[in-house]
């Protein structure tokens, strides 16, 4: 593993950074293992808490959250916080709903929702999402030379 992530240093890939925020062991071991198997590089957090912390020190182009973690609307925290960052990542919940149903009765959907179970969906989500938020941060880039 030291060996791969050495060539691809010295092949000038950077890999997108993806913080993966989920309380769940199981759940949070088994998304970073097929989002790692898709080539992101992920760092995860068991907490809100842990998150917060984590997007104060490494920039990411994509958080992650579960919703209902520590507190009923903990994954909403963790992605309001990230919507500060001066990085701006892209942010979506994960969420085990099947239905297009708002996991958030009386509330409009924060972001993108992400079932889990449907992988090569999840990575194509993924996929978007990083390739949206680049897009944007390109945009912001050429509106601050143009003045």
């Amino acid at each position: 593993m030291v060996k791969a992530a050495r060539s691809t240093r010295s092949c000038g890939i950077a890999l997108a950074r993806v913080l993966l925020v989920d309380d769940d062991p199981t759940s949070r071991l088994t998304l970073q293992t097929v989002l790692e198997a898709g080539g992101y590089k992920v760092d995860s957090a068991a907490s809100a808490a842990e998150a917060v912390g984590k997007l104060d020190e490494q920039e990411y182009e994509l958080v992650l959250s579960d919703l209902q973690m520590e507190s009923p609307e903990a994954g909403l925290k963790v992605l309001a916080h990230a919507r500060i960052m001066e990085y701006k990542p892209a942010t979506a919940i994960i969420t085990a709903y099947r239905d297009s149903e708002n996991p958030l009765p009386g509330k409009t959907p924060p972001t993108v929702l992400i079932e889990p179970e449907d992988l090569p969906e999840l990575l194509g989500q993924v996929a978007s999402l990083i390739s949206e938020r680049a897009t944007r941060r390109l945009e912001r880039e050429l509106k601050q030379a143009a003045y």
